[in-house]
């Protein structure tokens, strides 16, 4: 049993940080989606619209909710959803976040919580100089 995974963003970042991973990894487990914001929708409709996706892809395990950013309308709809179940949310979803929960999908949700947001962390490099040396050492020039 998988711990379930939806993304809520704005627009369809979500979605295009899922299609990226499937090019990746070739594979998208089954229990895992987006759900797409926009300025113009309702709240309350999205939540309610999320609710079911949520409770759909718990099977038992859990649900992981990755959001964009903190504060902001899909961030706080994904945490009216978790309140009181075993849902988590986690907000500034990037690449190598997605990319570890994906790898690691099996683990518990609260480790697989923490293997989130190592990769989200570990992904993000200042990257003038450490990318230009690796490049300038790198036989594929």
């Amino acid at each position: 049993m998988s711990v379930g995974l939806i993304l809520i963003t704005h627009q369809h970042l979500g979605e295009t940080l899922l299609q990226t991973a499937r090019s990746m990894l070739g594979e998208l487990p089954e229990a895992c989606e987006a759900l797409a914001m926009s300025q113009s929708d309702d709240p309350d409709a999205v939540e309610a619209a999320a609710r079911r996706r949520v409770q759909a892809l718990d099977t038992g395990a859990g649900v992981l909710i990755l959001t964009d950013m903190f504060g902001s309308t899909p961030a706080n709809v994904a945490s009216r959803l978790a309140r009181g179940q075993q849902r988590r949310v986690i907000a500034g979803v990037n690449l190598p976040m997605l990319v570890r929960v994906l790898n690691y999908r099996d683990l518990p949700l609260t480790e697989l919580v923490n293997k989130a947001i190592s990769g989200g962390h570990d992904g993000i490099l200042l990257c003038d100089q450490e990318c230009s040396d690796a490049a300038a050492r790198s036989p594929h020039r």
